[in-house]
């Protein structure tokens, strides 16, 4: 196993987007369902507390889950009714816990998890939620009562971070494409058709339609280069020619896993701005 960890699209990204553009009116809640369940038929709500469970509108702690993507808009519209502050996605990783509020149970688990997202308004009370698989068809999500949300970190413009991915998708592809490779089996592999079946499985996670195209355009970028960093990373079946080509790749593939983060993060916050922002321009 490569000791990091591959920044896939996430069950995260896909409820901070939906919902955010359900709560600005341009999603109907099936919509947002069917997205999220592209990720798992079954979703498993759980509050970590009851504090979290008064905060959700969840069965108390010790009750059992609530059952079905539903119960995750209920508690998103329980914690900002008017969506003033809306949602917001974290992925953090080890060196990297921006956004995280410091000290709570949810930012160990979103750490752990490396996403989450929390709702509320910043130095206000919010809750956050963090998912886990549970099993083959089933995805547990975790709500936490968090005291005070933070403020959200700062984030790269739509044209930078369409810059910057468009260069990472370049030097990624380069880089990878100009290793040698072998399998398991000693014959050598091409890294362009594992890229090509990587993508295929990310393309079953569709963008709402109202979503500015610049953004979709950073996150269509950001999962191409999900994919490249997706088959370097696959030791088991494909495996560097070299111990020095192993170094090589490792290197040059491991800071893109920042670009990759922060696009996505200013991808989503800025078209969920937009959104809030249209809303209000036009008094919906």
């Amino acid at each position: 196993m490569p000791p990091y960890a591959v920044p896939v699209s996430s069950p995260s990204l896909t409820l901070t987007l939906w919902a955010g553009v359900w709560l600005s009116g341009d999603a109907a809640p099936d919509e947002v369902i069917d997205a999220l369940n592209t990720w798992a038929p079954l979703h498993l709500v759980f509050a970590d507390d009851d504090a979290a469970a008064s905060a959700a509108g969840l069965p108390g702690s010790g009750a059992g889950a609530a059952t079905g993507a539903a119960a995750l808009l209920t508690a998103v519209r329980r914690a900002d009714p008017a969506d003033t502050a809306g949602i917001r996605l974290v992925l953090p990783a080890p060196g990297d816990v921006s956004g995280l509020p410091a000290g709570t149970a949810f930012a160990t688990a979103a750490l752990a998890a490396g996403e989450g997202v929390l709702v509320g308004a910043p130095g206000a009370p919010g809750i956050g939620l963090v998912p886990t698989v549970e099993g083959p068809d089933v995805l547990r999500w975790t709500v936490f009562a968090v005291p005070a949300l933070p403020d959200a970190p700062a984030r790269p413009g739509l044209g930078e971070a369409e810059f910057t991915m468009r260069e990472a998708v370049r030097d990624a592809a380069a880089t990878l494409t100009g290793i040698p490779t072998v399998g398991t089996d000693g014959r050598r592999s091409d890294p362009r058709a594992e890229i090509a079946e990587a993508i295929a499985q990310q393309a079953r996670h569709r963008y709402p339609e109202s979503l500015p195209v610049r953004a979709v355009r950073i996150l269509d970028s950001a999962d191409q280069v999900s994919a490249i960093l997706d088959v370097a990373a696959r030791g088991a079946g494909l495996q560097a020619g070299s111990m020095s080509a192993a170094t090589s790749r490792e290197a040059a593939l491991r800071p893109l896993l920042t670009t990759v983060r922060q696009a996505r993060l200013g991808a989503v916050a800025a078209a969920l701005e937009a959104g809030r922002h249209s809303r209000r321009t036009t008094g919906g």
